[in-house]
């Protein structure tokens, strides 16, 4: 399989035109509107290959993250687009991941979520217009504040019902509505 590089300002547009069309447009996140608008997430890009790049990549952001006011940066996308672009692999880093939060004494103060462009939940098929609601152009980390999700979920009635929403959602969309959003990879010359 042949990759290509992907120039990191694409790599960003990419992304910020998937977080406003389908994150934001379809409401997938109830709280991803207002950061955005703010201008409170930051694109991180990591040209790591393999996990011990990517690891002090994420160490990096994760220390960039705690040491500024949530005012300036309230959330990370770390995206990797030249590594961990099998599911399982991306997957089994999450655990990593996780024990370098605990390792930081990071843990109780920020959480990562998961995106990656073959994102599956357990028990469905891999073309399950619900999976899509997790799925992103790249593998993306979204570093995330623990206090900052506190305040959303205060805030937002009955936040326990977004992942079924969220469901419902895609299904009346169905495939050929996510593909009209067009928020996947810009494609690059051959």
């Amino acid at each position: 399989m042949t990759t290509f590089f992907i120039p990191t300002d694409t790599v960003i547009a990419d992304t910020q035109t998937w977080l406003e069309r389908a994150v934001i447009g379809l409401n997938l996140c109830p709280f991803a509107k207002s950061v955005h608008v703010k201008g409170q997430v930051h694109y991180a890009v990591s040209r790591a290959t393999d996990r011990a790049g990517l690891l002090e990549d994420l160490i990096f952001e994760l220390n960039q993250l705690v040491a500024l006011d949530a005012k300036a940066r309230d959330t990370t996308l770390l995206i990797v687009p030249d590594g961990l672009q099998d599911f399982l692999d991306f997957n089994d880093f999450l655990a990593q991941a996780d024990r370098t939060l605990v390792k930081l004494g990071l843990d109780v103060v920020l959480q990562i979520a998961s995106l990656h462009p073959h994102y599956q939940f357990a028990g469905t098929a891999e073309d399950d217009i619900t999976n899509f609601t997790n799925r992103s152009p790249y593998p993306t980390l979204h570093l995330l504040r623990e206090d900052s999700i506190d305040r959303a979920v205060a805030a937002f009635p009955n936040p326990e019902s977004i992942f079924e929403v969220n469901m419902q959602t895609m299904e009346r969309l169905g495939a050929e509505g996510w593909a009209a959003l067009k928020v996947g990879r810009t494609p690059q010359d051959v």
